[in-house]
C-alpha cells in the first residue's frame, strides 16, 4: 500500500487531524513532507502528541530506519503497553532501535519504543492491514481520552 493511501484512510476517520507542514507554513522545515495524526474534530492541533504519524526523512536523533534511502518512510503508531507486548512480544523499554531498518514489519519506534510506539518501514503486504488497523484503534483511543477529558 502506497504512502497516499494509508494518509487516505486516516483522513477518512471522524474528526482527525492530519496536519502536513510544508513550504510557506508555520512549522519547521525538517518536518516539512511528514504528516502527524491527531483526532482534533474542531480543526485545531490539541495539546500533546500525535497518536501517529508518517516521517518521509530521517531525523538528527532519528537514523535507524534509513529513511534517507530512496523509497523508505515509515508509519509510528501509539498503541499502549498491552498492544505492543502483543505487537512484538517484549516490554517497550526493552526495544533494540537497529530493528528499525526492517521493511514490512513492526518494530518498536527507535526512539519512542519505551513510550508504547510502534513502527513500520515502508508498509506492504505483510503489514498494511495491520497499520491501519493500529492507526484506526489509536484514532480511537486519541477520541476516548479527548471525551474523557471534556467530560471533567
Amino acid at each position: 500500500m502506497s504512502m497516499e493511501q494509508i494518509l487516505g484512510t486516516v483522513r477518512s476517520l471522524d474528526g482527525v487531524l492530519v496536519l502536513s507542514p510544508g513550504p510557506g507554513s508555520e512549522f519547521p522545515e525538517l518536518a516539512w513532507g511528514d504528516h502527524f495524526f491527531y483526532y482534533a474534530p474542531d480543526g485545531e492541533i490539541p495539546h500533546g502528541q500525535p497518536y501517529g504519524t508518517v516521517v518521509t526523512k530521517d531525523y538528527p536523533d532519528d537514523s535507524a530506519s534509513r529513511l534517507g534511502e530512496e523509497g523508505r518512510w515509515r508509519v509510528n503508531v501509539h498503541v499502549g503497553r498491552d498492544r505492543f507486548r502483543d505487537l512484538v512480544g517484549d516490554d517497550p523499554r526493552d526495544g533494540d532501535a537497529a530493528e528499525a531498518e526492517s521493511t514490512d514489519v513492526v518494530v518498536p519506534h527507535p526512539v519512542y519504543g519505551a513510550l508504547d510506539w510502534v513502527c513500520v518501514v515502508t508498509p506492504g503486504e505483510r503489514t498494511t492491514a495491520l497499520v491501519l488497523d493500529l492507526l484506526r484503534a489509536a484514532h480511537d483511543d486519541a477520541r476516548a481520552r479527548a471525551a474523557r477529558r471534556a467530560a471533567r
